[in-house]
């Protein structure tokens, strides 16, 4: 292969990522494999209560990713959806104060799964899906701990009313699996799938 030709494969292609969060695309931008184009999809996301969690971030990230290839042909698509799941009850985003302040509360000083879904739909029109998952303890989380949190503004748009990333990193005491899962986009697998197509 000419220098060229080496040069050209390891140009970074374009990724568009079908979410808004800026967790997602500041994990892809540390990767810097892809250049990166933010297209968040509007999609509902009710789910059939009778889901489990697996279920429900697999097939909404599928949801996600596919609205936004419908007007992206030919491109490729990431999408991700993440919960948090405690004794059969999956958490989402908190609806307002007192919903976090709830999640917080049964998260306290226990473990509990995050599962984040990943969809993935290449150039050729094929496209793949997981399920990946992560258990994280937290601290027991004191009424200053709490009222500390909440004021941060943080919990309010994350699954489970913490983010692992920011401030909520102090909520944790351990986390066993793949820590961008618990952020929202599980860079080991996804790494992996991507990485077969940049061979």
């Amino acid at each position: 292969m000419d220098k060229e030709a080496r040069n050209k494969r390891q140009e970074p292609g374009t990724l568009i990522l079908a979410s808004g969060s800026p967790r997602r695309l500041s994990l892809l931008e540390e990767w810097g494999a892809y250049a990166v184009i933010v297209d968040p999809p509007g999609c509902d996301e009710d789910v059939e209560p009778s889901l489990t969690p697996e279920e429900v971030v697999a097939e909404l990230a599928v949801r996600k990713g596919r609205e936004v290839a419908a007007r992206r042909p030919g491109q490729m698509i990431v999408a991700a959806d993440t919960v948090v799941a405690l004794d059969g009850v999956i958490y989402g985003k908190p609806v307002d104060e007192a919903d976090a302040r709830a999640m917080l509360a049964a998260l306290s000083g226990r473990t509990h799964t995050v599962f984040t879904g990943l969809y993935v739909r290449f150039e050729n029109g094929n496209e793949t899906v997981s399920a990946e998952r992560a258990d994280v303890t937290f601290r027991v989380i004191t009424p200053e701990m709490m009222d500390w949190y909440i004021a941060t503004g943080e919990p309010f748009d994350k699954a489970g009313a913490y983010g692992a990333q920011g401030h909520g990193a102090a909520l944790i005491e351990f986390i066993d699996g793949d820590e961008t899962c618990v952020i929202g986009l599980p860079m080991k697998r996804l790494k992996a799938l991507l990485s077969e197509v940049r061979e």
